[in-house]
């Protein structure tokens, strides 16, 4: 069954838009891309249906288990490598495929593979990093669709003192682009409050090989 009820343009005003024009990156904010109807019934639909892993990544030299679950989905060809540990894609679900189709087709932006982050409560979180993996290209395009409760998003400039802090509510969609992964780091702090589960996906693009 269709997650989304109904097309997405991307001049359509029932979208308001927050637009951050930051030193060095670009990035724009869309609260309620989707509605609670839908957010509610994906997020419901891939926590169900998806092999969720606590996987391990390398950090100063030794392996440890991320404190959140993934999965690493996309086309054949995208494996993806950050930390020290190489993903292979799995095959996409019907959902996620059409959410890809329709936030390209929305960004006018393609997208081929996605990172799914399950957050369990709010002790679950990711530090700081960039989304700047060299499969990725020199400066890449990263969407983000938020699902479940709402967890702060912060950023800071590399080399300056300029920071963000943005709350992430169910539906919401973050473009990052222009810069933002080489000239930003961003994460998702742990905050005590939270309780429910989020999940977070974020819609990438890599180039087949030559």
């Amino acid at each position: 069954m269709s997650i989304l009820t109904r097309p997405r343009q991307a001049d359509n005003q029932q979208y308001p838009e927050h637009v951050f024009h930051l030193p060095d990156a670009h990035m724009v904010l869309w609260p309620g891309w989707l509605n609670a109807g839908e957010s509610a019934q994906l997020q419901a639909e891939l926590v169900a249906q998806l092999a969720w892993a606590q996987d391990s990544i390398l950090m100063f030299g030794k392996k440890v288990k991320i404190p959140r679950q993934q999965v690493w989905m996309a086309d054949s060809h995208c494996s993806y490598r950050y930390s020290g540990t190489t993903f292979m894609p799995v095959p996409w679900h019907p959902a996620v495929k059409q959410l890809a189709g329709e936030i390209s087709r929305f960004l006018q932006q393609p997208f081929n593979c996605v990172l799914l982050n399950l957050y369990a409560n709010g002790q679950q979180h990711m530090g700081w990093h960039a989304d700047n993996e060299p499969e990725l290209g020199d400066d890449p395009v990263i969407a983000s669709v938020s699902l479940g409760a709402a967890r702060r998003f912060e950023l800071k400039h590399r080399r300056q003192q300029w920071q963000l802090a943005l709350d992430l509510t169910p539906g919401s969609l973050l473009l990052m682009s222009q810069g933002s992964q080489q000239h930003w780091l961003h994460r998702l702090p742990k905050q005590s409050r939270v309780t429910e589960t989020r999940l977070n996906l974020t819609f990438r693009y890599i180039a087949a090989k030559a």
